[in-house]
């Protein structure tokens, strides 16, 4: 019965997935959209932290760690984001909420295989600037979602490798208007875009033990760089503008987005931690991703240098005593991280970058060590320095990890 009742939840939500608009983020405005965080809600809790695994719970950040599961597995997460959004003259609040991910574990023996859908990024920002009398409007809605695939192979008890394949789909629309305080007639562009490709993430996972106690987990990813396909128009109109504000387009010249591609970068990522099994685990994890060599010919609407992006993170957890049978609160998991990311983008010579510290708890419930995972996430990106935008978020992020045994030999129907 719970597998029939997943798979009907899975069906149910994955449209509403492929339509979300996950973020009110004017940064948002460059390239493919603001990047959403490729993890469980249970590596968010840990500051991102995706080099600790263990054979409960799904990691979708490493396709290597699927291997280590023993239980079928099925994930899914939702998140809510509040971001304060200042200027040094304004300042607004806006308020966002996504599903994050909808994903299945399954073991095989010594192979391990995942698949499921999530946004890959998001795009969703309403600008308005004026110089003297001229007025420029920008707004843009839409994003990329991903569907995954992993295998995994365990080599040997210490040492497995995965690869996950994806392919990335969506439409981004980017609109422009001109107009003068004195005019009539105006100018508007709008850039209406279909992407899609597919890439690859290929990851490694090694688990030695120091000691009888101690346990040293190491782990590295690397996706390399990809083209995604772009198909749509670019239409360009002369626009008669009333008194009352409603426009009217009076000549409309659209040409084809044809042969088109965007080249996304490669990144790479090293991990380290040590820990007790069922006890605890500390952790730290580097990212480095080639954003320098992003090409947007079509969607980068505005100036903006893409630089080279490198991530730091730390996090670990805690549970009092896994095996406590007279104390809940002792068999709870208790996370906390934090991390600094460099988001590689540069806007009137200011670098982007994002800080952020998290906790969480994981609640067990139900049959085959099945848990409920809540966390919270504080922190800021931008800078109020040359005329931007500096954003302070709180976000809170929930997610079911249901774990199944599939294959158990039933002796009595």
């Amino acid at each position: 019965m719970l597998k029939q009742l997943i798979f009907a939840v899975m069906l149910l939500i994955t449209g509403i997935s492929i339509a979300q608009n996950g973020t009110t983020s004017p940064y948002s405005f460059f390239g493919i959209g603001e990047q959403k965080f490729k993890g469980t809600a249970e590596n968010r809790a840990m500051g991102g932290l995706s080099v600790y695994s263990d054979s409960i719970h799904l990691n979708i950040q490493n396709p290597a760690s699927v291997a280590k599961l023993q239980l079928v597995n099925y994930a899914i997460a939702a998140s809510y984001k509040y971001v304060a959004q200042k200027t040094d003259l304004e300042s607004q609040n806006a308020t966002s909420t996504t599903l994050d991910y909808l994903a299945i574990g399954i073991p095989m023996g010594k192979f391990g295989v995942s698949f499921g859908i999530l946004p890959f990024s998001t795009v969703g920002y309403k600008l308005q600037s004026e110089i003297d009398d001229t007025v420029s409007q920008y707004s843009g809605t839409g994003g990329l979602n991903k569907v995954f695939m992993a295998i995994a192979y365990k080599f040997s008890p210490n040492f497995s490798f995965g690869i996950d394949a994806n392919y990335n789909f969506g439409n981004i629309e980017k609109e422009i208007l001109i107009s003068e305080n004195d005019l009539q007639f105006g100018t508007r562009e709008i850039i209406n875009s279909d992407l899609m490709g597919f890439s690859f993430n290929f990851g490694t996972e090694y688990k030695v033990k120091i000691n009888d106690y101690l346990e040293l987990t190491t782990s590295a990813t690397y996706s390399p760089a990809t083209n995604f396909t772009v198909e749509g128009t670019r239409e360009l109109s002369t626009i008669l503008i009333s008194s009352t504000g409603s426009i009217t387009s009076i000549d409309i010249r659209e040409t084809n987005l044809d042969n088109v591609d965007i080249k996304f970068p490669s990144q790479i990522t090293l991990g380290a931690g040590i820990g007790a099994p069922k006890d605890w685990f500390v952790g730290a994890q580097y990212s480095n991703v080639k954003i320098s060599n992003f090409n947007d010919p079509v969607l980068n609407v505005g100036t903006v240098e893409f630089i080279d992006a490198n991530r730091y993170r730390i996090g670990g957890f805690f549970i009092p005593n896994y095996n406590s049978l007279s104390n809940y609160w002792h068999r709870v998991v208790y996370r906390a991280g934090a991390r600094y990311e460099e988001n590689g983008i540069n806007v009137a010579g200011e670098d982007i970058n994002e800080f952020g510290i998290s906790f969480g708890v994981g609640l067990p419930v139900g049959r085959f060590y099945s848990n409920f995972n809540i966390g919270f996430e504080l922190g800021s990106r931008g800078t109020t320095n040359s005329g931007l935008l500096k954003e302070n978020f709180f976000n809170t992020f929930i997610s079911i990890s249901l774990n199944d045994r599939w294959f158990e030999k039933r002796y009595i129907d």
